[in-house]
């Protein structure tokens, strides 16, 4: 990848949480480098410490565990203009247990757990960026944990297919029910009845 890729996404991106000027902007995005990551590649291996957050530029990725049985479980999928991380690992350090891996080839842009540190200190707007982040996606997680316990698997899917249509048109029946936390099978009979 072009290391004088445009910053262009990532800016924008950052401009939806708060007011930034230009110079800010550039100093953040100095922090991060980019990086191809080739499909069926990890970013991120369960049991490894993650030193590293990525916003996507291309591509789509699958955030998962694999529990004792063998069984993935999908918590999310992050595509471009998303922020792919384990936010546990990188801040404190210790194994994950998470998997990252690109589901098609795909390019990021990574920021060192060191450098988004030294970011803190020398510009005070960085705290709030990824406060204002955390919050938002706090939220998003809540919302997904009601709608777990509140729709049926059905509804989940309409909901997941209608809200991330460039999502699901990439992702095999098989990652899908494993994010809704269904058998393939049964999502199977869903899509009939759709």
């Amino acid at each position: 990848m072009d290391s004088k890729m445009p910053y262009s996404l990532l800016k924008e991106n950052i401009k939806k949480y708060v007011e930034i000027s230009n110079e800010e902007l550039d100093t953040i995005c100095s922090f991060f480098k980019p990086q191809i990551i080739k499909k069926k590649e990890f970013l991120l291996t369960q049991g490894d410490i993650y030193k590293f957050e990525g916003f996507v530029i291309e591509g789509c990725f699958r955030v998962f565990t694999i529990d004792k049985k063998g069984n993935e479980n999908v918590l999310y999928f992050a595509s471009k203009d998303w922020w792919v991380m384990d936010i546990d690992s990188f801040m404190n350090q210790k194994p994950s247990h998470l998997n990252i891996q690109a589901l098609e080839d795909s390019k990021v842009f990574l920021i060192h757990r060191t450098n988004k540190l030294a970011l803190y200190e020398s510009l005070p707007i960085v705290e709030k960026l990824f406060r204002v982040m955390s919050q938002k996606a706090l939220v998003a997680w809540q919302r997904r944990l009601i709608r777990n316990n509140t729709y049926s698997a059905r509804e989940r899917y309409l909901h997941f297919t209608r809200t991330y249509p460039n999502i699901a048109t990439k992702l095999t029946d098989k990652q899908i029910a494993s994010y809704l936390g269904i058998t393939h099978e049964f999502l199977s009979k869903i899509k009939k009845q759709a």
